[in-house]
């Protein structure tokens, strides 16, 4: 379907959804980012309904493409609807379509947040460090609401509840993942090997949104504003997310601030223990760090691998790839670090 035809037809959807006597169409743009999902900033202007007068949405559909682990728009809306029930700073969402006559695809709307996700603006300048203070403890109160969630879960039915320990789960995945990329990765194989030798004791299993980092939540003047992208979302160990946000990976050039390149471990572990009464085992944050970096060196292969079979040619996609050899030096040095401190730390005979 061509932009202007898709641009009446969403302000149509919305029309009736809202029982509005006439949309008008003010702004239609793709988003920047999301390189799994396609984004669209929509603004109309309500004649009557349910809500009259300006309303800012975001349109979320799938890409021309797509990686196995991402949700489809459905499931990721009835995530997105729990998270938001759980006091989860998300936006709202609003409507699911699943008739593809209407646009073409699947979609989803959901209100429009004010703030940016930029990790470039938000880590070199646009916050003070009593700012970076506040919103590293807020992100710990935020994973904290989250992984209130608990299955079993009526409106969650869809994700799978595992059989095994998370992270056993995760490395026979990533392990099948690996084995399906062409060419030998020998660090990835070292560090999964590394992964299955120390597998720690699980805690109970939440909803995790699993993408949980610098680049997928909003700010605005140095407040949060909302979470997103929720199509990795799981049935995991909480601890998955708390490793993800701290990965290295994930740092943007800021390796000395471990969340996020925001700010330090022991605020948001505070944040963290303050909402769940829980607190955090910091050695098995550094284990899922481990793996989060496995993952996402998979995940780079996979983007690649759209660009390269003519799926989908994307520069962006083509340009994750390159990366696998900086997560597999971040992967090595963490795991040496981590050996040589328990050798240090080790009783002398």
């Amino acid at each position: 379907m061509s932009e202007p035809a898709a641009e009446a037809a969403l302000a149509e959807f919305i029309r009736q959804r809202t029982g509005a006597r006439r949309a008008s169409v003010l702004e239609f743009q793709r988003l920047s980012g999301g390189a799994i999902q396609d984004n669209h900033a929509l603004t109309l202007s309500l004649e009557g309904g349910s809500n009259p007068g300006r309303l800012e949405v975001v349109v979320r559909s799938d890409a021309p493409s797509r990686i196995e682990s991402s949700l489809d728009r459905a499931q990721e809306f009835h995530v997105l609807a729990a998270a938001f029930e759980a006091g989860v700073t998300v936006p709202r969402p609003l409507w699911l379509c699943t008739d593809t006559s209407v646009s073409g695809q699947v979609f989803s709307v959901m209100n429009r947040m004010p703030g940016s996700a930029s990790p470039a603006r938000l880590l070199r300048g646009a916050i003070d460090p009593q700012q970076a203070r506040a919103l590293t403890r807020r992100l710990g109160t935020e994973l904290a609401r989250l992984h209130t969630i608990r299955p079993p879960h009526a409106d969650l039915d869809f994700l799978p509840v595992p059989g095994d320990s998370p992270a056993r789960q995760r490395l026979r995945t990533y392990r099948e993942a690996l084995a399906r990329i062409p060419d030998s990765h020998p660090v990835l194989e070292w560090a999964l090997n590394w992964l299955e030798d120390h597998v720690p004791a699980s805690s109970s299993l939440a909803l995790c949104h699993c993408d949980f980092r610098t680049g997928n939540y909003m700010v605005r003047d140095g407040r949060l504003t909302a979470v997103l992208d929720w199509e990795f979302a799981a049935w995991s160990d909480p601890y998955e997310d708390l490793g993800w946000l701290c990965s290295r990976s994930w740092r943007f050039g800021v390796p000395e601030k471990e969340v996020g390149g925001l700010g330090d471990k022991q605020d948001l572990y505070a944040g963290y223990t303050e909402h769940s009464g829980t607190a955090v085992d910091p050695d098995k944050v550094l284990y899922w760090e481990i793996m989060a970096m496995v993952r996402w060196a998979i995940i780079a292969m996979q983007q690649a691998q759209r660009h390269l079979s003519g799926e989908q040619r994307s520069l962006e996609l083509a340009l994750t790839g390159r990366m696998l050899p900086e997560i597999e030096f971040d992967l090595l040095r963490q795991v040496c670090d981590m050996e040589n401190d328990d050798a240090r730390s080790a009783p002398r005979p």
